[in-house]
């Protein structure tokens, strides 16, 4: 069984439309006191102990008593970052970042971001969802929130893999009694506006990657206990032993206006975030109920996703909302330069190509497994042929957005969720069909040929991507051999002034390796190539017989590599067990048919 952290763009009007509050907040002195962030210090870093996590050091942060806080290792800097910077772009500075290494505090330091230490002393590497270190890392979430309460300031303490979208202090002050206001992992809406979720309603989990404490002796009764819970038991999970506490009582409710729900001892006052807007990875990305109800999100949480932190980060760039560095955004222009980037970029530029799918694939008949993986095996070749294209011309693909009919979980379900506003089809996801850790990861080249580096779908619509590589950009519009001004052998000599914004190939036909290479060597300075379409564009690699052997060998290499990335679907109702393997090669083998493993033996990728 996969956990549930085996984790759409707004494209209409934004609007709240409940009952309003109109809360007054005063500004504290912070700001004045302390140096703005992102401003490198300009003297020698102090020693470790000035970054201990006191009252002293909260205080300087804070602003109309609340501080915001996340933790993490060097493994998640560029998360860190990107949480940094939506809350600083949102106006708010009173945040401070728990460094677990000394690696991390020291980068945050001189990225002038308010840091302490948490004296964990952890690995730099990205630890793993479920492992023995990333429980620890959740026990000391639980010990720094005992520590920091008895400050007498509020805490809304986050997960790294979350970002905000809108300012929410001003939403939490809507509730001033209550002791906490946690989200949760409910997927199933049970208000349309922007109230606190029912509470009789929600059967998800109590999320604890975003949660908002009040420093009220019932909310530090609950930490402590929480804490102690977990020291007296280390196989218990920080998020169940906190749903473990809170149903201990639950109900009756506290008033019949605000929401808020008597839990724990009976005492503590509890508001459950509406996940609309404080959003898990299958509101925000799957459902976008938050568009359906016309609501500004608050914040996404990359729970509900398949491919570990590389999902996580790859969802949030198809959102547009993980900030990268510049680099990012170009293509290097030597490859002495690849070493030195934080992220994998091809040395030939980018790689696009528009994609056809037919109407009745999408549309038409009931949305079964059957039409679902009619639909994602149409894309799945368009793709594996830019895949080979990419490998071909060492470039960079720029994946296209994946039509899905039916959504993916961890277990068993009629295709989506019952209650679930998830429209059909709908752009799901790469991690719903792709294994986009596998994508990224380094495999030895002399089994599975070069590295093909891969972009979200939105890359072109990201206000970060440079004009430079927009105005260097060179359509290819297909054509049949032999048809009138198909001469794709001459094409070179029409197109000298390669840097010109969206110069046009027309009469490419439908070639093999090595005349692939031979022709696009003329545009090899071009930024961006894209492709009128992926349709039979790539006849394959050289057969076997062919005077071409390298290309051959290429052939398996690529072959070995991208029947890799493709994953599961989950799952069926009425087998064990119940997921679908995805086959990048099903074309190939004749009947082929989606249907869970029958046997033990069957249970494993397609060869």
């Amino acid at each position: 069984m996969l956990s549930p952290d085996v984790d759409s763009h707004p494209t209409e009007p934004a609007l709240n439309f409940s009952r309003s509050a109109t809360v007054g907040l005063t500004t504290g002195p912070q700001s004045a006191l302390m140096p703005p962030i992102w401003q490198v210090p300009s003297k020698k870093m102090p020693p470790l102990k000035a970054f201990q996590l006191t009252k002293e050091l909260v205080e300087k942060r804070v602003k109309d008593n609340v501080i915001i806080v996340t933790f993490g290792n060097y493994a998640f800097m560029d998360f860190i970052l990107t949480w940094v910077k939506h809350l600083t772009d949102l106006g708010l500075s009173n945040l401070l970042v728990g460094a677990m290494d000394t690696k991390l505090l020291e980068a945050l330091y001189w990225k002038g971001i308010p840091v302490f230490d948490m004296g964990s002393h952890m690995s730099t590497i990205d630890v793993g969802w479920g492992s023995p270190t990333f429980h620890k890392m959740g026990r000391q979430k639980v010990v720094m929130i005992d520590s920091l309460l008895p400050y007498g300031f509020e805490l809304l303490m986050c997960d790294t893999d979350m970002v905000w979208l809108k300012n929410p202090l001003p939403y939490f002050a809507r509730f001033p009694e209550a002791d906490v206001l946690t989200s949760s992992d409910q997927v199933i809406p049970t208000v349309v506006d922007d109230r606190l979720d029912v509470w009789q309603q929600v059967s998800g989990a109590y999320n604890i990657g975003i949660f908002h404490w009040r420093p009220t002796d019932s909310a530090k009764k609950l930490a402590k206990a929480w804490k102690e819970m977990l020291i007296a038991d280390d196989k218990i999970w920080d998020q169940n032993g906190f749903n473990d506490l809170l149903h201990k009582q639950l109900g009756p409710p506290v008033d019949e206006e605000s929401g808020l729900v008597y839990a724990f001892d009976g005492n503590l006052k509890l508001g459950i975030l509406p996940a609309s807007i404080f959003c898990s990875g299958h509101t925000y990305f799957v459902q976008a109920t938050y568009q359906q109800f016309r609501l500004e999100p608050y914040a996404v949480h990359t729970t509900f996703q398949f491919a570990g932190t590389e999902g996580k980060r790859h969802r949030l760039r198809e959102a547009m909302v993980f900030y990268d560095p510049p680099e990012y955004y170009d293509s290097p222009e030597w490859n002495e330069l690849m070493h030195k980037l934080p992220f994998p970029a091809g040395t030939g530029g980018f790689l696009s190509f528009k994609p056809s799918i037919p109407k009745s694939l999408l549309l038409d008949g009931q949305h079964t497994i059957e039409s679902h993986f009619s639909l994602v095996n149409y894309q799945m070749k368009q793709i594996r042929t830019a895949l080979a294209i990419a490998s071909l011309l060492d470039r960079t693909l720029v994946m296209p957005p994946l039509w899905c009919r039916l959504d993916r979980l961890w277990f068993a379900h009629p295709g989506v969720l019952e209650g679930s506003v998830t429209r059909q089809p709908f752009i799901c996801p790469l991690d719903h069909v792709f294994e986009v850790n596998v994508m990224l990861k380094e495999l030895p080249e002399e089994e599975f040929g070069p590295r093909i580096d891969i972009k979200e779908y939105s890359f072109f619509d990201n206000p970060s991507v440079p004009r430079q590589v927009k105005d260097s950009w060179l359509d290819v519009k297909l054509c049949q051999e032999g048809s009138k001004d198909c001469h794709a052998s001459n094409v070179h000599i029409s197109y000298v002034y390669l840097f010109e914004s969206h110069s046009t190939l027309n009469g490419i036909s439908h070639f093999k390796d090595w005349k692939f290479k031979a022709v696009f060597s003329s545009f090899k300075d071009v930024k961006v190539i894209q492709f009128s379409s992926m349709q039979d564009a790539f006849l394959g690699f050289s057969d076997k017989a062919s005077i071409f052997q390298i290309f051959f060998l290429m052939e398996q290499k690529f072959r070995n590599r991208v029947k890799r990335y493709v994953g599961i679907w989950c799952c069926v109702t009425d087998h064990t067990p119940g997921h679908i393997y995805y086959d990048m090669y099903w074309d190939e083998k004749p009947g082929w048919k989606p249907k869970a493993p029958q046997t033990p033996a069957d249970d494993h990728p397609p060869l």
